[in-house]
């Protein structure tokens, strides 16, 4: 499959953006994922579970692609706090397989989803599996010559009512609960990236060779504070709308910057032009009361 990409996790949140990015380039593209997308039905799809290595070796073999993208396992910070021994083998022991199996298939080029959290002493079990897969990533690196690009991704959001987007789930309560309940002080600051941002810039990633066996940060170019986030909710939605701040936690997630230590130096790249976060929340509650049937 020449410039072909086998996208593990590609009927995700982060995945389905991807998928229909790559596509717009004209990549043959292929989703391997525990589930079919509702996204890109003009992506060839194999059902295939990480953990499972014959699945993994079968799909990279039959199709033998240049690049793949492993954005499969964890995406929710607590769903790996809690459940610590899943999280570590599905983020760890499932990327290692998808890596063996680039290797077999001698894939050109790995491209690693990671997160702001490898960069950060927060994040728990779900950050520990991230740093821990780049250094597994690394040493496929030294060993075997497979090329890589390790993308940090920070904060995305849509319009589109995946489990793992927060901003979308923000909204959603807001609009049907009246209300936003946080379990932190709302001083926390983030950049806020849009999931069709962050596929456009994964993929010139991809086709630039700048960016061989480097490190990537993706996220946007606006801090905000979480409060004032729920303060711009409540103002494009013109409601009666409680903002409830706990202080009662947040304890794995970092307040102002992921930097607690530099694992490896890795180089942020943003879009140019990209989606406003007052225009992206918009589009999230446009979303939701189309599924409230507003």
């Amino acid at each position: 499959m020449a410039n072909g990409v086998v996208v593990f996790g590609g009927s995700g949140f982060l995945g389905s953006y991807l998928v229909g990015e790559l596509l717009n380039k004209n990549y043959p593209v292929v989703i391997a994922d525990v589930c079919s997308s509702a996204f890109n039905h003009d992506a060839v799809y194999e059902q295939c579970d990480i953990l499972d290595s014959l699945e993994v070796n079968t799909v990279l073999e039959k199709y033998r692609p240049d690049y793949v993208f492993n954005l499969a396992g964890f995406a929710n910070m607590e769903d790996a706090s809690s459940n610590p021994v899943d999280a570590i083998t599905l983020n760890v022991i499932g990327n290692l397989h998808v890596l063996e199996g680039a290797r077999r298939a001698k894939v050109k080029r790995y491209l690693y989803a990671s997160s702001a959290y490898a960069m950060s002493q927060k994040g728990s079990f779900y950050g520990i599996g991230k740093l821990c897969s780049e250094k597994i990533v690394e040493e496929y690196r030294s060993k075997y010559a497979i090329d890589f690009t390790i993308i940090r991704y920070g904060s995305v959001y849509s319009e589109r009512p995946f489990y793992n987007n927060y901003i979308y789930n923000l909204v959603k309560q807001a609009v049907f609960e009246k209300r936003i309940v946080h379990p932190g002080d709302g001083e926390e600051v983030r950049e806020y990236i849009h999931a069709a941002d962050a596929a456009k810039l994964s993929v010139q990633l991809l086709s630039d060779e700048r960016f061989v066996n480097e490190y990537v940060i993706l996220t946007g170019v606006e801090p905000i504070k979480r409060k004032q986030l729920f303060q711009m909710i409540k103002e494009i939605l013109g409601d009666d709308l409680e903002i409830i701040l706990e202080a009662s936690g947040y304890r794995d997630h970092y307040k102002l910057t992921p930097y607690s230590f530099h694992p490896t130096i890795s180089k942020k790249f943003v879009a140019n032009p990209f989606i406003d976060l007052g225009q992206g929340i918009l589009e999230c509650i446009r979303s939701v009361h189309s599924e409230k049937g507003v």
